[in-house]
């Protein structure tokens, strides 16, 4: 009896081509009636509730990335108007593309540290060859200002920064080796990072202020009290102090890079006015003196 050699089937190591957007009418009537079906569920999220077109394009990035539908409604997030993956979609479509093996993280330094970072890597199958994503370190996160807060709400850097930095690794992997898994969209924790609402410009001097300014620089120092002590001589009598925001609270806890500039940012919490974010900011600056210790 002839050797017969098991022939396995063979592992996908390539995604088919995207198919093209209801290309023909039949195809599109069909998309329509089945967008009216999900619209009308209260089980979809609401971006797509009573919004067929948007159902319809969850449709068709189905189609693209060969997802169920509503696993795509339920990843797919509108954020500031900008449409982005969620951070695990994007890496669960990664690992079952058929090309690659299942992407897997590295780490660097310690977490007190900036050299503190995490980088993405996988296996290429068809070649063996073992692909990485950039480092992600928390010196870039400050450098980005990704750890700053955005609208009033403490940045996911600060509160569950391991899990931001598989997220942001995951993304640079598949930009630079699969970008056509993400569809040219970024992710939701990368639309939350770059979008801050909250004015940084410091408010220009009064006409006033600045004559007392060129006053006190023309005159010797010493018949003149310094514009800190004229500030310091305005809360002796006194007058409350300035009341500060969250955001710029919030902002200098971040920025403290040691247990006393920590405190002086401690300090200011109490100006704020809101007792919740007051709740808010004290467990920030637990989370930070963790970090520097």
């Amino acid at each position: 009896m002839p050797n017969e050699t098991a022939q396995l089937p063979a592992v996908q190591t390539a995604m088919p081509p995207a198919p093209m957007a209801f290309t023909a009418r039949d195809e599109f009537e069909l998309a329509l009636r089945q967008a009216k079906v999900y619209a009308s569920s209260t089980l979809v999220p609401k971006d797509y509730q009573d919004n067929i077109p948007n159902c319809m394009i969850a449709f068709n990035m189905a189609r693209r990335v060969n997802a169920d539908v509503l696993m795509v409604m339920q990843n797919l997030y509108v954020v500031h108007g900008k449409p982005g993956w969620s951070g695990q979609f994007l890496i669960a479509t990664f690992n079952q593309c058929g090309r690659f093996t299942a992407m897997r993280f590295e780490w660097l330094g310690k977490q007190s540290e900036k050299d503190w970072g995490c980088r993405a890597y996988a296996t290429e199958k068809t070649t063996n060859e073992k692909i990485t994503g950039a480092w992600v370190t928390w010196k870039m996160v400050e450098a980005e200002g990704w750890n700053k807060p955005k609208k009033d709400q403490i940045s996911k850097w600060m509160t569950m920064p391991e899990q931001m930095f598989h997220y942001r690794s995951a993304a640079f992997l598949v930009r630079a080796y699969a970008p056509e898994i993400a569809m040219g969209l970024p992710t939701v924790e990368e639309i939350g990072d770059v979008i801050d609402v909250t004015p940084t410009a410091e408010p220009s001097a009064s006409p006033l202020e600045t004559l007392k300014d060129r006053v006190r620089e023309a005159l010797p120092p010493d018949t003149v009290e310094t514009k800190q002590d004229a500030t310091a001589a305005r809360y002796t009598k006194d007058e409350p102090p300035t009341p500060f925001t969250f955001a710029q609270v919030a902002d200098k806890i971040a920025k403290a890079k040691t247990g006393d500039a920590l405190a002086e940012a401690e300090d200011l919490i109490g100006t704020v006015t809101d007792a919740a974010h007051q709740l808010e900011l004290r467990k920030l600056v637990q989370q930070r003196r963790e970090l520097l210790q």
